[in-house]
């Protein structure tokens, strides 16, 4: 058999079904649930942060996950196929306009927030495409034509 078309075959095994994730993609706040093994026990630990890279395809697909712990930035990277990683849930989706959102880092305060997606650039198009229809159907008889507005008082 080609040498090729083993690995191939073995590293499908190992890969989990696109369907066991929610769609995500950069920008968005994730919870990730991550199985913590301490001796004989094994206890489920959620991180939950910002997305703020997806790297590799395959069994070597990582995302790289920020958050906030008393005023100290944390990263973690977590393998996409890892059996310890019980599951991931989209707690809000944000508008990034990079694929790599690594200026996070130096930033401080509100400006780390990223736009919301709802509100962002989509809904923002949406916003401009509903005040351009109703701009176009507003009849015409109620705006007053140039110089027929409120009369100034003169002195007589």
């Amino acid at each position: 058999m080609n040498r090729q078309l083993t690995i191939e075959q073995t590293l499908s095994k190992q890969l989990k079904d696109a369907k066991s994730f929610p769609p995500f993609s950069v920008g968005d706040t994730i919870d990730v649930h991550y199985k913590i093994i301490e001796g004989d026990k094994e206890r489920i630990q959620v991180f939950q942060g910002v997305l703020i890279a997806q790297k590799g395809r395959g069994v070597n697909a990582t995302i790289t996950v920020r958050r906030i712990v008393a005023n100290e930035g944390v990263e973690r990277i977590f393998p996409l196929h890892s059996p310890r990683l019980s599951k991931i849930d989209v707690v809000r989706r944000a508008d990034a306009r990079r694929a790599k959102l690594y200026y996070l880092r130096e930033r401080t305060g509100k400006s780390r927030r990223l736009r919301d997606q709802r509100r962002g650039l989509k809904g923002l198009e949406a916003a401009l495409a509903a005040t351009d229809t109703v701009a176009a159907e507003a009849p015409a008889a109620e705006t007053a034509p140039k110089g027929e507005g409120k009369k100034k008082a003169t002195k007589d």
